[in-house]
């Protein structure tokens, strides 16, 4: 079963639903033509969007433009409603690293035409996340280095202390809005430097160099 969060402690966690956060990082912002908002911009994708590290990801048949986006993800371990910053890291059951596979024909498109783009970004596999390792494995969350590389190239980096919005803030405003779940995760956001993935390459994201995800695109 694909739709498992496997802690590093052997731990296992169900997947939740999976909240998305975009524009979290002003320089891919700045790439995509978007500005930053003065609220966070989220979308949910469902369980069946999870893929576990070695995963070959198929680019779905009705579009010509898949691209990759790396994440830090967190993974909430324990149900939580209306927290605040202070008390948010408590509901924290680890980290990985994901990667936001997103449409950019479809979304474009249904951009353009004032629909919603849930079919761009929330298809099967397109939140593929690595296994997930515990809070004290990671030395400070808010100074943490993220990668991905295609075909051995380093393609994305960047460092969660460009994030706009903290974990903490992030955690207390999804709790607020649609309240947490045990085994609910969150996508923080990406760094710039977003492209195209074809059949055949094969990604490696990395966590602070202490947890990797691989994918291969079918």
């Amino acid at each position: 079963m694909s739709e498992q969060f496997i802690h590093t402690d052997g731990t296992i966690l169900p997947v939740g639903i999976i909240y998305c956060i975009g524009r979290n990082y002003a320089e891919h912002a700045k790439e995509m033509g978007g500005e930053l908002l003065a609220e966070p911009v989220v979308f949910i994708k469902p369980a069946t969007a999870h893929a576990m590290s070695g995963s070959k990801v198929p680019i779905p048949s009705y579009s010509n433009n898949m691209h990759h986006e790396v994440e830090l993800v967190v993974v909430i371990g324990k149900d939580c409603n209306n927290v605040s910053e202070s008390e948010a890291m408590e509901y924290v059951s680890g980290y990985g690293v994901g990667i936001d596979f997103t449409l950019r024909d479809v979304q474009a498109k249904a951009k353009a035409s004032g629909l919603p783009w849930a079919t761009a970004k929330s298809f099967y596999s397109s939140a593929p996340v690595s296994n997930i390792v515990t809070i004290d494995s990671i030395a400070d969350i808010n100074n943490c280095y993220i990668e991905l590389n295609v075909n051995g190239k380093i393609v994305q980096s960047g460092n969660t202390s460009d994030m706009q919005r903290s974990v903490p803030q992030l955690i207390s405003y999804i709790s607020h809005v649609f309240r947490l779940r045990k085994g609910d995760c969150i996508f923080t956001g990406t760094p710039q430097g977003v492209g195209q993935v074809v059949s055949g390459d094969k990604l490696e994201a990395k966590l602070d160099n202490v947890i990797t995800l691989n994918i291969e695109i079918e």
